[in-house]
């Protein structure tokens, strides 16, 4: 069966460059899976926004610490394009990963830790990371769509847009929807709340000129021609069941604003009475709000509806980032360019 073809549709046509047709293929995901049993609680955390715009406080962090100065350190590290993922205050895998690559890249001797040296190199940026916000008219005036379970069902919906303000929001501010209510003091969303939210505007970078996906990192790297890092996203790499097709590919083209062709033939883990349908454009949409095509034929680069699970479940073989990054990394390739699938 000819997948290309048949998805054509799933790009919203100006954003397409000649090759960029995302496929509906196995490698997109239906059901995530998680890696591991459900944790435990985890203990409560009180952030302080004055505590997380102090410079001067620079704790040594490692491995399960949580609180304000993992929050700054969160901040500074996706504002300098090595993100975290979503921002929750608590320093688990990604966060780990994050501070690795970032003292890597730097020449920095910390490792999985955040120092003394990487809160200089952090600190160099002085925007404070915690900043008010006053809710708007557009941010609550929606629409808001329920987030159903099964394909059938998302596809009857009109848009597969936020399920609430408080979503929207929080992916707005890369930050996960509990941070947001502790952060505000549990105000409600409403038109004139002041809240408080994070400053993660990034400074525009050059274009890439090779990405590499790396399955043990669980990451993709941007690399300009010289191999210096520009950016390292979590991502989400495949599983056991559909490991990531090592090999050199090429960027295809990029889709922005993708609908889902869901085909349960193409999932081992599909239900038998599931039909093929088509999930609508949103931010909820299974492969989220940006498509970028690999010339690996039905294996792609994609956003995630849910951003608090990249790089802690598994997918179908493609390669999940959240919506942020997928659509800051979007803009750094373009058809042709080298994409490296290394273990």
């Amino acid at each position: 069966m000819t997948l290309r073809a048949a998805l054509l549709s799933t790009l919203v046509a100006a954003s397409l460059a000649a090759h960029a047709a995302p496929k509906a293929a196995k490698t997109s995901h239906r059901r995530a899976t998680r890696a591991h049993e459900k944790a435990p609680p985890k203990p409560r955390v009180v952030f302080d926004a004055d505590d997380a715009n102090d410079a001067t406080l620079v704790p040594f962090l490692t491995a399960r610490a949580a609180g304000s100065a993992v929050l700054r350190a969160q901040v500074l590290l996706d504002r300098a394009h090595f993100p975290p993922g979503e921002i929750d205050g608590r320093y688990g895998d990604n966060m780990t990963r994050a501070a690795a690559a970032f003292n890597a890249a730097r020449g920095l001797p910390g490792g999985e830790n955040v120092t003394a040296e990487t809160w200089a190199a952090l600190n160099v940026d002085t925007r404070p990371v915690v900043v008010p916000y006053v809710v708007t008219a557009d941010d609550v005036a929606g629409p808001f769509e329920p987030n159903p379970e099964t394909m059938e069902a998302k596809a009857q919906l009109p848009s597969m847009a936020y399920a609430s303000p408080e979503e929207e929001l929080a992916e707005r501010f890369h930050m996960s929807p509990k941070l947001l209510a502790s952060l505000s003091g549990g105000a409600r969303v409403a038109q004139g709340a002041e809240l408080r939210v994070l400053d993660v505007m990034r400074t525009a970078l050059l274009p890439a000129a090779r990405i590499v996906v790396s399955a043990s990192d669980l990451s993709v790297t941007a690399l300009d021609a010289e191999g210096k890092t520009l950016a390292r996203y979590p991502a989400t790499v495949g599983s056991e069941h559909d490991p990531l097709p090592l090999g050199d590919w090429k960027i295809a083209g990029v889709g922005k604003s993708p609908v889902f062709h869901y085909d349960p033939d193409l999932f081992w883990d599909a239900h038998p009475k599931d039909s093929k349908v088509t999930v609508p454009a949103g931010p909820n949409n299974p492969v989220g709000v940006v498509w970028i095509d690999l010339s690996k034929p039905h294996y792609g680069i994609h956003g995630s509806p849910e951003p608090s699970e990249v790089g802690k479940t598994t997918s179908h073989g493609c390669i999940r980032l959240t919506n942020w990054d997928a659509a800051e990394l979007a803009s750094l390739v373009a058809p042709g360019m080298p994409a490296l699938l290394r273990q």
